[in-house]
């Protein structure tokens, strides 16, 4: 179970970086572009927005709505740019190289978090105010 688990994962590492490959293609519709991109910035964030030691749901993000969002990209991804970018990734990977980390990611998720704490603040005062 655990072999199959980390196949798993190194596939989805893979995949991951081939859809960076193929954001960067100029035959890759405008429309996929965006939405890979909140895809791909925060597949790569050095930080999640669930943190992992959070039980159960520090991992949700990874296992269900990563793949999910892996799995609508890549419906509408040309096949040709796809294999393409595998080709690139796989070469990558196998180089040794590192899997790139996104700065727009990071932004993203500390933001998200921001807001959040913001939000509850306000609800904080909200409450003890009325």
């Amino acid at each position: 179970m655990l072999t199959r688990l980390r196949r798993w994962a190194a596939r989805l590492k893979r995949e991951v970086v081939a859809l960076w490959f193929a954001n960067r293609d100029a035959r890759t519709p405008l429309a996929i572009k965006l939405f890979a991109v909140l895809v791909i910035a925060y597949a790569l964030s050095p930080i999640d927005l669930i943190p992992d030691f959070i039980p159960v749901l520090g991992f949700l993000d990874e296992l269900i709505l990563l793949p999910i969002a892996l799995w609508i990209i890549l419906r509408f991804m040309p096949t040709e740019v796809m294999d393409s970018a595998r080709n690139r990734a796989d070469e990558w990977l196998a180089a040794g190289n590192q899997i790139p980390r996104s700065v727009l990611g990071l932004a993203i998720v500390l933001m998200l978090w921001v807001l959040l704490l913001w939000f509850a603040w306000w609800a904080w005062q909200k409450i003890l105010l009325d």
